[in-house]
């Protein structure tokens, strides 16, 4: 500060003063000036290179993750692809042998059938025999006229009477004819439906196989587009992943809500059992470890559970046979029914500890203890608590299922969200850089705008300069340029 104080001419007049240094400074500095644009400069270009350098590696190391990502969720994608094409596969194949290897017997036997009815229903159809030849000379017979001879008319009556007898006897015989044929007709019916009912369930199964063939058609084209590795299948693999994900979350919130209502369902009663008053570690007590052990160890056996059975794929359990994986099934489920059948009476005994919490707070006021009622609407409360320590045990086991989506899909989600933060970061230090660049440049100007009276002296004393140099060499000065041999351009 003293160094300062010095530097002023006029203590009195310090505008005056500041104003002389600088007129005394003004050379001074636009001596100066390539070297301070050059100091500038590279005070600046050492801030901002290193910042475009960080920011072309992020970019570069975002584009690699990115590929890298894109080769696991294809990847995931393919195994994904290919046991759903698996799948649909062995559908079909138990579509076949089950209902439809037998497919050509059975037609043929329902064309033979169907023959065989149409001949019968042709039968039943038949018009009735011509007359005989007798029948003609009955006619003829019938034309003679009436006379008053009563042997003719005796006659001709017992020839009536003939053929309405024979007539009435060649009716009944055709409707005996036609009743046997309608009850052979009658008797197809049941085959009529079950003909009806195998052609349906075929048709069923043919429309049961070309929705399966279109599925495994949609599930090679999705195939196809991983193998290619095309944009739009990363598009829809990501897109997939990320609604797996968020569903998943939901799913573990539920689930994490049902393991909260389980845990006080038993803290209370767990606390008299290990001690309301004993702590593990500062204020937790022993009671909620006890609490938090047993459904952790409900979760993990509805995983080993889930794993058995096949549903989940979160353990290696591809190495042990069938035999054995039996014998976990039945092993976590037995622990799972073992602890289920704990929490209810851990359920008995938290209603048990809440109705002497009560007579014992009566006690404490003074009051005389009353007795509650025994109805069925004071069972529900303990019923419920009941219901739900059994049932919850086995609902924590589902967990796992969106548990092992969540993994996966977190997998993807989190990769992208990575990749897009580094790519933030990147431009973060792309702008920073040209930033950098724009402050040197405007320091550089600020630097001149102080110095603008000698830089405006130079520009005029060039431009003036540049006019002389610019105006038309005369023929008397090219001559003497040229008698001298100077070289023109």
């Amino acid at each position: 500060m003293e160094s300062l104080n010095a530097l002023i001419l006029w203590p009195d007049n310090l505008l005056l003063s500041l104003l002389v240094l600088l007129v005394i400074a003004i050379p001074i500095l636009y001596g100066a000036r390539p070297a301070m644009h050059s100091l500038l400069q590279a005070l600046f270009r050492g801030i901002s290179n290193p910042l475009r350098l960080a920011s072309r590696w992020l970019f570069k190391t975002a584009e690699v993750l990115r590929e890298r990502n894109k080769m696991v969720l294809l990847s995931r994608g393919r195994e994904e692809i290919s046991q759903s094409i698996v799948k649909e596969f062995d559908r079909v194949t138990a579509l076949v042998e089950r209902d439809l290897h037998g497919y050509p017997a059975l037609q043929r036997k329902l064309t033979d059938e169907i023959t065989r009815i149409e001949e019968e229903f042709q039968k039943c159809g038949e018009v009735p025999p011509p007359p005989p030849e007798w029948a003609k000379a009955v006619a003829a017979i019938a034309k003679i006229k009436p006379s008053s001879d009563g042997l003719v008319e005796k006659i001709l009556e017992d020839i009536s009477d003939s053929i309405n007898d024979i007539y009435e006897k060649v009716i009944a015989e055709y409707r005996e004819s036609a009743k046997q044929r309608h009850n052979i007709l009658k008797s197809f019916m049941p085959f009529w439906r079950s003909v009806d009912q195998t052609l349906k369930r075929v048709d069923k199964n043919l429309t049961g196989m070309q929705q399966s063939a279109a599925r495994i058609d949609e599930q090679v084209e999705k195939y196809r587009q991983i193998h290619a590795k095309s944009d739009q299948a990363e598009h829809t693999l990501t897109s997939s992943a990320t609604i797996l994900f968020v569903i998943s979350v939901i799913a573990i919130m539920i689930a994490a809500g049902g393991a909260f209502v389980n845990f006080w369902l038993i803290e209370r009663p767990m606390a008299a059992m290990v001690g309301g008053s004993e702590y593990i570690v500062g204020d937790i007590q022993a009671s909620y470890l006890a609490a938090m052990v047993i459904i952790f160890f409900e979760t993990l056996m509805g995983l080993f559970l889930m794993e058995s059975l096949g549903y989940t794929h979160l353990f290696p359990l591809n190495s042990i046979n069938n035999r054995m994986r039996r014998w976990l099934v039945w092993i976590s489920f037995s622990i799972l029914l073992i602890l289920a059948g704990v929490e209810v009476a851990l359920a008995v005994m938290r209603d048990l500890i809440i109705s002497a919490d009560i007579a014992l707070k009566q006690e404490l006021a003074g009051g005389a203890v009353t007795a509650a009622a025994s109805t069925w609407a004071l069972d529900i409360p303990k019923a419920a608590q009941m219901i739900l320590g059994f049932i919850l045990p086995f609902a924590l086991a589902f967990v796992a299922i969106p548990l092992e989506y969540l993994i996966h899909s977190g997998r993807t989600v989190f990769g992208a969200l990575l990749v897009l933060g580094i790519r933030g970061l990147g431009f973060t230090m792309r702008f920073l850089s040209s930033m950098a660049r724009q402050v040197g440049k405007g320091f550089e100007h600020l630097y001149d705008a102080v110095i603008f009276l000698p830089l405006i002296i130079e520009r005029a004393v060039l431009n003036n300069r540049g006019t002389r140099q610019t105006k038309p060499v005369s023929s008397g000065t090219a001559a003497f340029s040229a008698k001298h041999g100077e070289h023109v351009l």
